[in-house]
């Protein structure tokens, strides 16, 4: 469950005009980066290219990409 807080905060952002929102985003991400880089946490474990592919060769994908590229 989100915290009301939380939502607070998410509607106090929506009102920012969008360059500001922006601004956060991307100072949250960099905050968000430098604290996964040095600290150990549990997403540094996570093996992203080995989930990809896997979902790329999952026969219902495999089935996607075929009709996309009938389509092309």
């Amino acid at each position: 469950m989100i915290s009301p807080t939380l939502l607070e905060i998410d509607q106090s952002i929506r009102a920012l005009p969008l360059e500001e929102q922006m601004w956060l985003l991307e100072r949250l991400v960099r905050h968000l980066r430098e604290k996964t880089h040095t600290h150990n946490f549990p997403l540094n474990s996570y093996d992203m290219k080995k989930d990809l592919a896997a979902m790329a060769s999952a026969p219902d994908i495999q089935n996607e990409i075929a009709a996309i590229n009938k389509k092309i």
